[in-house]
């Protein structure tokens, strides 16, 4: 089930907090609970998703993309990801998860997540975030456009282009 009460509470945690830039991190707070576990008493991995969730959401409305999805009523999809693993996540542990945006191509916005235990990296991710409207995906020159930032377009770093490049020749749709 989606932790809605935690997602609200996230958001409500964040609403006064001070805009950020494009490029500014998003810090935020969490415990694995123990409905958050697997089978071996460690952060289900997607669970581990969800929690990714509640990072990128208040970091959307704090960058100025929140107000351009409210303004033109425009929705945000992932549309891919690939995450690492290196630290267990374990029941009541305290999570610090570092959310930030790291650049764009014509048609996806790629945010960086990480989430922190005691000062070590646990995990880390990379998101594919599509705007959306009723018609399917914006392009990004438009949503920067809306955004006020229309000259924000980074150079990203290798492994990110080495993942999208990878992206590209995955076969799709998979063979059965």
């Amino acid at each position: 089930m989606y932790p809605i009460f935690r997602m609200l509470y996230q958001l409500n945690k964040h609403r006064k907090a001070p805009a950020l830039a494009i490029d500014g991190t998003h810090i935020s707070h969490h415990i694995c609970w123990p409905h958050d576990l697997d089978p071996w008493m460690e952060l289900n991995n997607g669970r581990t998703l969800t929690l990714y969730d509640l990072g990128r959401l208040p970091f959307s409305k704090r960058i100025p993309l929140g107000n351009a999805l409210k303004d033109r009523q425009w929705g945000m999809t992932l549309a891919g990801n690939t995450l690492r693993y290196r630290r267990r996540i374990r029941m009541f542990d305290r999570i610090e998860m570092r959310t930030r945006a790291i650049g764009r191509d014509a048609r996806f916005v790629y945010l960086q997540q990480s989430m922190w235990v005691k000062g070590e990296a646990a995990s880390s991710g990379i998101f594919r975030a599509a705007i959306v409207d009723k018609n399917g995906i914006v392009p990004t020159d438009e949503v920067v456009k809306q955004m006020g930032i229309p000259d924000w377009n980074p150079r990203m770093p290798d492994w990110v282009n080495a993942w999208i490049a990878a992206e590209a020749i995955r076969v799709w749709p998979p063979e059965t």
